[in-house]
């Protein structure tokens, strides 16, 4: 970790993802600050801050890297079975604060949301670069959450939580179908999981990934799809079985 460079609070600049480390795999420097244009800056490389409370501020680009294609969202037959009863309500930008702690607080392993990423992420939402997706239950319960960075016709996912059954997968139907519509080509998912990996997520080169983000970080989506207040009625997206 010695050797990994150490970033300047005063000069925003990183290393070229390519020259992240193998193992651990994808740690790129350290240090720096979690000001809103060094974010930006970061994601629009490839980039993410990931650290806990008793680490510097550590950057990573992973290789591979995973990522969810919009179309290719996949719906289970039960989670098929939520959407079609309707039972949660989708909202949007209605509740980041409340999303964003919920994602760190709820995670019985601990989590790397520190009270620091959190305030520089309500900024981002504050400047327009960040948004969450809610769902509520009938009781008008807030009970999954996600949240991540909009640019150009990128998502970059950052957390998510869930306090019912199928919750977070639902917002991730209609998530991945929000960006589909605006013309959105990837959703960045930074490191797989079985959860990610069961909704379709997979993982690419890291090549392929920044090729398709520099291909894409600076277009402008066909429509912002972050005022959309969804109350079902048998309109969630259209999703392969």
């Amino acid at each position: 970790m010695s050797a990994l460079p150490w970033l300047d609070p005063d000069y925003l600049w990183f290393p070229p993802a390519e020259e992240a480390l193998e193992e651990p795999d994808g740690l790129l420097a350290l240090g720096g600050d979690l000001a809103p244009q060094r974010l930006v800056h970061a994601y629009r490389h490839g980039i993410f801050p990931w650290f806990s409370d008793d680490q510097p501020i550590l950057w990573w680009s992973p290789d591979p890297r995973c990522v969810l294609f919009p179309d290719e969202i996949h719906v289970s037959r039960s989670l098929r079975r939520t959407l079609n009863r309707d039972y949660f309500r989708i909202t949007t930008d209605q509740a980041f604060r409340r999303v964003i702690h919920l994602c760190g607080s709820t995670r019985p392993e601990g989590t790397w949301i520190t009270d620091d990423m959190e305030q520089a992420y309500i900024e981002l939402h504050r400047q327009g670069y960040a948004h969450s997706i809610e769902a509520w239950n009938p009781r008008g319960e807030l009970v999954g959450g996600l949240y991540g960075l909009a640019m150009g016709c990128c998502f970059f996912g950052e957390s998510m939580f869930s306090l019912e059954t199928n919750a977070s997968k639902t917002i991730l139907v209609h998530l991945c179908g929000q960006l589909r519509d605006s013309g959105y080509q990837l959703m960045d998912c930074q490191v797989e999981s079985p959860h990610l990996l069961s909704m379709g997520a997979r993982t690419i080169p890291r090549a392929t990934f920044l090729s398709i983000l520099e291909s894409n970080i600076d277009r402008p989506p066909l429509r912002e799809p972050w005022h959309l207040d969804w109350t079902g009625r048998g309109r969630h997206p259209e999703t392969r079985p």
